[in-house]
């Protein structure tokens, strides 16, 4: 028997992050774009090379930005404010990413795309833009010329590219047309695009629809139905993955599909596995998704024998095994780790060790377990040491946890109240400006950070350092004007992994890069175990920012769906127990930030609507848990304390009940990269408290113009009453340089002073 391994997809930003920094090099215009092409082409190669013991192994996943940025390029749907007489396709694909190509830094070229998550990952992808006008036209020589370089090298290639249907789904109609309409228009660049395939002598393609996990409508069921009845007389073989979650009603559509062959995601839909094995049919293969794609813990082979054994001797060489999605979530090797605790390192695996689990069941499949015993032997020992370690659990946590009750959830008074109340003491004018925590992170910065963290510098002087940033953001702030100001957060390195470092239950990597869009990354933090915190985390930063001006400071913290969301979990309980746990060790900050002095604190929450199950049947239960996690966070302070939270780049019309069942008293949102159509809902929706609409877009170094933001806060206040609007950036500062900030900000605060005139 041989069973076919393969990959849906590999870490492109390099192990080391590589490809950021020759990315960003190159965005500064310090690297010539033939260097910026040796470099991706060398972690091609690398990552083929890490790749090879697969029988298939993935092109077209590598990018310089986003897949989906790159399947608009491939069928020729780019929008017209990108093209340009200068510049190349390359140039065309930074200035719909970035707003700008390195060619255009000293000129504003125009807006990026719109950015959203990927279904429910803390990836972002750049948004497709349709119009009843739109047309496709094929660009392979991107993808043709990484094949032509894997298959120099020996590899046996399976191009992977995104479905049609998920495709024209994710994006975004520009008009009042219907996306489903441009269907016709875009199959005969599939076919052309197939085809062209096959003539490169390609076999297999995997084409990705995940959203066959999600609710569909008929005419999108029907829309699956006719693209592959249309797609299946291509000379290739098409492996269709789904992945992400359960197939559900979708099952049988799937079922009738006339593909070649079928992914799907064990870790969430191996309960539907046996009713795809029961309509295969008698030529068609199954990959089945055994190894976790989306977190870092190893894989109980044993465990997963068990259940692959009975399939294989059904299957036969039908049979294929691969990890549940792509590996672009997880990091990309365990063995660069020399910092983490040894025990914990024994319980987790990466990109590479996870592609090491699919050759041990591979082997033990083709030939018996006793071929790879010793193998199997150890990934028990670290399976039972995990789920024996005392480390994990903590009783008095269990028991603080039974201890909440109701109450914890609550505000003394209502958000009328509170707004009186909370105006006598700030006195903040109409318009009030502020910004959404960080300021940017300089190389000082970060040196000061990486020295007292090796221990080169002692904490006196660090923490020297770091007030000397603080008081360089409150001075900027005054001569800007700002109405509320913010410490700049210099000794974070991330949201999340600052809070993490500080709470017992979390582990940390040196090395756990994950692309969150561009050349952005994140190194979630690891919770290993039951949380619990032992001292104050942001107190001091604070108090001492307080005394520097006599504006309100706002502290600055990440909520506990944030820090869940953005974490890699433990999956030896629900999510829910984790995030109550988080919920309870963030409440304590609250209240000794509230016990210094400080009256404004937002508890951002960027990543509440990420969270959210796929189908929407099953989003009411994840809300419940989710805004009660927060609430307890939030609400054990007096009326006199007003709570900001934070989201950003996600559509949350559809949970806006929801978010206003967090009784925030501020709410900061993005709506600068979508002209404000987040604000759309509440034209319908009366959302109760205050709201600051994001004017500044932050993720591109373009510098908005004053008119520019005043239109967009009229725009708002044809939505929401001038009282309850702020005006603020659509999320931190961090990535960006003082020489972009100041003038920003200064634009921004220009534009509150001709509102409030």
């Amino acid at each position: 028997m041989n069973i076919t391994t393969h990959n849906l997809g590999f870490p492109r930003i390099g192990a080391k992050r590589e490809l950021k920094f020759a990315l960003e090099k190159f965005w500064q215009g310090n690297l010539e774009r033939d260097e910026l092409q040796k470099t991706a082409k060398g972690l091609r190669q690398l990552h083929w090379q890490n790749q090879a013991k697969l029988d298939l192994l993935p092109a077209g996943d590598f990018s310089f930005y986003d897949q989906v940025l790159d399947t608009s390029f491939l069928l020729g749907n780019i929008p017209e404010r990108a093209k340009s007489a200068t510049g190349d396709a390359l140039d065309e694909y930074f200035r719909v990413a970035r707003g700008r190509s390195a060619i255009d830094n000293d000129t504003c070229c125009t807006h990026a795309g719109e950015m959203t998550k990927w279904f429910d990952t803390n990836y972002h992808y750049i948004v497709p833009e349709f119009s009843k006008d739109t047309a496709f036209k094929l660009n392979s020589a991107n993808l043709i010329s990484q094949i032509a370089e894997a298959k120099a090298l020996g590899h046996n290639i399976k191009p992977t590219i995104i479905g049609p249907v998920t495709y024209l789904k994710i994006g975004k109609a520009k008009d009042d047309s219907d996306k489903l309409a441009l269907l016709d228009k875009l199959l005969p660049t599939y076919v052309a695009l197939l085809n062209e395939l096959s003539a490169q002598g390609i076999e297999w393609v995997q084409i990705d629809e995940p959203i066959l996990v999600s609710e569909l409508s008929s005419e999108w069921q029907q829309a699956l139905t006719k693209s592959y009845a249309q797609l299946k007389d291509c000379s290739v073989k098409i492996l269709l993955a789904s992945y992400f979650g359960q197939l559900k009603e979708n099952l049988s559509l799937l079922a009738d599909l006339p593909v070649d062959g079928v992914h799907i995601d064990t870790i969430n839909a191996k309960d539907e596995v046996a009713s795809v094995i029961d309509n295969l049919g008698e030529t068609q293969v199954l990959s089945l998704g055994i190894v976790n794609g989306r977190n870092i813990w190893k894989t109980d082979l044993n465990a997963a024998l068990d259940y692959l054994e009975p399939i294989a001797k059904t299957l036969g060489e039908r049979l294929w095994l691969a990890p549940s999605c792509s590996l672009l979530h997880v990091p990309v090797d365990l063995d660069q780790e020399e910092k983490l605790d040894i025990e914990i390192l024994s319980w987790m695996a990466y990109a590479h060790q996870k592609l090491a689990e699919l050759s041990v069941l591979k082997t033990a499949l083709e030939q018996g377990r006793n071929a790879c015993q010793t193998a199997l032997d150890d990934n028990a020992k670290a399976i039972k040491s995990r789920q024996d370690s005392k480390r994990v659990h903590n009783p008095s946590v269990a028991k603080r946890i039974s201890d909440i009750s109701a109450d914890f959830a609550l505000r003394n008074s209502d958000y009328e109240t509170r707004a009186t109340l909370q105006q006598d003491i700030l006195k903040l004018p109409k318009y009030p400006t502020t910004t959404i925590g960080s300021f940017p992170q300089t190389p000082e910065i970060r040196t000061a950070r990486r020295q007292f963290k090796n221990g080169e510098i002692d904490e006196a002087t660090y923490t020297k350092l770091m007030r000397a940033e603080i008081q360089l953001c409150v001075d900027i702030q005054h001569e800007l004007d700002l109405d509320v100001l913010v410490h700049g957060e210099p000794e974070r390195n991330d949201m999340v992994e600052y809070f993490g470092e500080q709470l017992d239950g979390y582990a940390f990597s040196q090395f756990g890069w994950v692309q969150s869009y561009g050349s952005r990354c994140v190194k979630p933090p690891i919770i290993f175990g039951d949380i619990t915190r032992p001292h104050a985390m942001t107190v001091d930063w604070s108090v001492y920012a307080q005394s520097l001006t006599d504006k309100p400071m706002k502290g600055m913290l990440t909520g506990p769906v944030t820090m869940l969301n953005w974490s890699f979990v433990r999956d030896d309980q629900p999510r829910s127990a984790t995030c109550m746990q988080l919920a309870l060790a963030i409440r304590d900050e609250v209240q000794d930030l509230e016990k210094a002095g400080i009256n404004i604190i937002q508890i951002d929450e960027a990543a509440l609507r990420e969270g959210l199950p796929l189908r929407q049947a099953q989003w009411n239960e994840y809300l419940d848990w989710a805004i009660e996690s927060f609430k307890i966070t939030a609400n054990g302070v007096s009326d006199e304390t007003q709570i900001h939270t934070h989201m950003c780049y996600s559509e949350f019309n559809d949970i806006i009940g929801a978010i206003a069942d967090m009784d925030t008293d501020v709410i900061t949102i993005e709506t600068s990269r979508s002209d404000m159509e987040l604000l759309d809902v509440f034209d319908e929706f009366n959302y109760p408290n205050e709201i600051g609409p994001g004017v500044y877009d932050i993720h591109t170094p373009n510098i908005p113009e004053t008119d520019y933001m005043v239109t967009l806060m009229q725009k708002a206040g044809e939505r929401i009453p001038a009282q309850r609007l702020w005006v603020n950036p659509d999320c931190g500062l961090k990535t960006r340089t003082w020489a972009q900030v100041k003038p920003a900000l200064e634009n921004m605060v220009d534009a509150a002073k001709q509102l409030r005139g």
